[in-house]
C-alpha cells in the first residue's frame, strides 16, 4: 500500500477503552493508517501521551483550561504544530473534517450523538461504538446515513458479529434475506445467578469488575444491569431493520460466541473469537479486507465448553425496559437512555442502590409522555427533560 492510499483516521474518545484499542490496531499498520485527530473529555495526561506517540494534526478536549495545559505541554515537547482545540463545536468540526476518511465514534453516552452524526453527514466511514447515537435518534440517524452516502460499520462485538453473519445485503428486511431471528449474546455480567437480596447490596466496585471485558465504569455498570444489552437490542433494531420480536437475547458466560443469526431453514451462523475489542475494530478499519488485530487465535480445545441460557429479567429488568421503550417508539428510547445515565451516575456516587437503577429508569419513563421523534431538537429536548425528571425523582423518593 503506497502513502497515497493511507487512510486518515479520527478517534473520538481516544482515551477510553475502545479508543485505546483502536490506537493499538492503527499502530500495528502504519502502512495503512495515519491518525489525523484524537479527542478526550477530561483525560488530558492520557491525551498528551497519545499526541506524543502518534503526532496527530489535531487534538480536542472538553474544557479550554485543559486545552491551554495541553498546548503548553506539547509546545515544551517540541510538538507545537499539533492544533489543540476545546468544546463541543470543535468536536463536531473534527468529526466532519475533509481530510478524514474514517471516524471511530467511541464517545460514551449522549455526548457522542452530535459528533457522530456530523461524521455521517460528511459521508465518512463511521465505526460506530457509541450505541447511544442510534438509541436516541435511530430513525433520523439511519436516514442520514442513506442520504449522505456514509458507510456505517458497527463496532460493538455483538453487532459486528451479526453484520459478519448476515448476507452481503444488510438492509431491506430480514425476511427477504431468509433470516428468522437475531441472537444477541450477553455475558450475564458479574452477578449472573445472584439473589435479589444479594443484588440489592451490590457496590460500585463490584459492578465495575466485569468478568470478561475491560471497559469504563459506565459501560461496566450497564453490563451488570443488562441495560447495555437492552441498548444493544434497540441499536440492532435500527442497524438491521429488525423488530424487537425478531431479536432474542441469549446469556453466554464465556463471551466466545459474540452473536448469531438464525435462518429460515433452521440453521444458525455464529461469529466466534476471544473477547477482545481489537477484533471488531480491525474488521471495521479494514473492511472488506481482514488485517492482524493483535488478538490470539481462538483455541476451542482450551475453552472446552460453551454455555447458553435465558436472561433473568426479574433480577435484571433493564432489558425489559429497553424492549418496551423500543416498542413504544418516538422519544421513549432517548428518555430511557437519559434516565439510565442519571441513574448509573447516582449509583457510582453511592446515591442509589444497584436495583434502584432500574426502578429510577422505570419511574422516569412512567412520568413523561412519549413524543414523536420528529427532529434532533425534539430528541435533545426530551433527553434533557428525562434527565431533569430522573434527578427530581431521585430527590423526592427512595429507590
Amino acid at each position: 500500500m503506497t502513502s497515497s492510499n493511507l487512510q486518515r483516521v479520527t478517534v473520538l474518545g481516544a482515551t477510553g477503552s475502545i479508543g485505546r484499542s483502536t490506537l493499538d490496531v492503527v499502530a500495528r499498520h502504519p502502512e495503512r493508517y495515519r491518525l489525523h485527530a484524537v479527542t478526550a473529555h477530561r483525560s488530558r495526561e492520557a491525551l498528551f501521551e497519545i499526541c506524543q506517540r502518534f503526532v496527530p494534526a489535531q487534538a480536542v478536549i472538553g474544557r479550554e483550561e485543559d486545552a491551554i495545559w495541553l498546548r503548553d505541554r506539547l509546545r515544551d515537547a517540541g510538538l507545537g504544530r499539533i492544533e489543540v482545540r476545546s468544546g463541543a463545536e470543535a468536536l463536531v468540526e473534527v468529526s466532519r473534517a475533509s481530510e478524514v476518511d474514517v471516524v471511530m465514534a467511541a464517545i460514551v453516552g449522549a455526548a457522542g450523538l452530535l459528533p457522530t452524526l456530523a461524521a455521517v453527514e460528511a459521508g465518512k466511514r463511521v465505526l460506530l461504538a457509541n450505541k447511544e447515537a442510534l438509541v436516541m435518534s435511530g430513525g433520523l440517524f439511519m436516514a442520514a446515513v442513506e442520504r449522505h452516502g456514509a458507510t456505517l460499520l458497527p463496532i460493538d462485538s455483538e453487532h459486528n458479529a451479526i453484520y459478519q453473519c448476515l448476507p452481503s445485503q444488510h438492509r431491506g428486511g430480514l425476511e427477504r434475506q431468509g433470516v428468522s431471528r437475531l441472537l444477541l449474546t450477553a455475558s450475564g455480567g458479574p452477578f449472573r445467578g445472584w439473589s435479589m437480596a444479594d443484588l440489592e447490596a451490590v457496590t460500585p466496585a463490584q459492578a465495575c469488575a466485569h468478568p470478561n471485558w475491560s471497559m469504563g465504569q459506565k459501560i461496566s455498570v450497564d453490563s451488570a444491569t443488562l441495560m447495555n444489552k437492552g441498548l444493544e437490542l434497540i441499536e440492532a433494531c435500527w442497524l438491521f431493520d429488525a423488530s424487537p420480536g425478531q431479536i432474542e437475547v441469549v446469556v453466554h458466560p464465556q463471551s466466545i460466541v459474540h452473536s448469531m443469526v438464525g435462518y429460515s431453514d433452521g440453521s444458525v451462523i455464529a461469529q466466534m473469537g476471544n473477547p477482545d475489542m481489537r477484533t471488531p475494530i480491525a474488521y471495521g478499519l479494514a473492511w472488506p479486507a481482514r488485517i492482524d488485530a493483535g488478538v490470539e487465535p481462538l483455541d476451542l480445545f482450551a475453552r472446552a465448553r460453551l454455555d447458553f441460557e435465558a436472561p433473568d429479567e426479574r433480577g435484571f429488568p433493564c432489558l425489559r425496559l429497553a424492549r418496551e421503550a423500543m416498542k413504544a417508539g418516538g422519544t421513549a428510547p432517548a428518555s430511557l437512555n437519559a434516565a439510565n445515565e442519571v441513574a448509573v451516575q447516582a449509583f457510582l456516587e453511592s446515591r442509589l442502590s444497584f436495583l434502584g437503577i432500574a426502578r429510577l429508569v422505570e419511574a422516569t419513563l412512567e412520568a413523561i409522555d412519549v413524543q414523536p421523534a420528529a427532529s434532533l431538537d425534539v430528541i435533545l429536548c426530551e433527553d434533557t427533560r428525562a434527565r431533569r425528571t430522573a434527578e427530581a425523582l431521585l430527590q423526592q423518593r427512595s429507590f
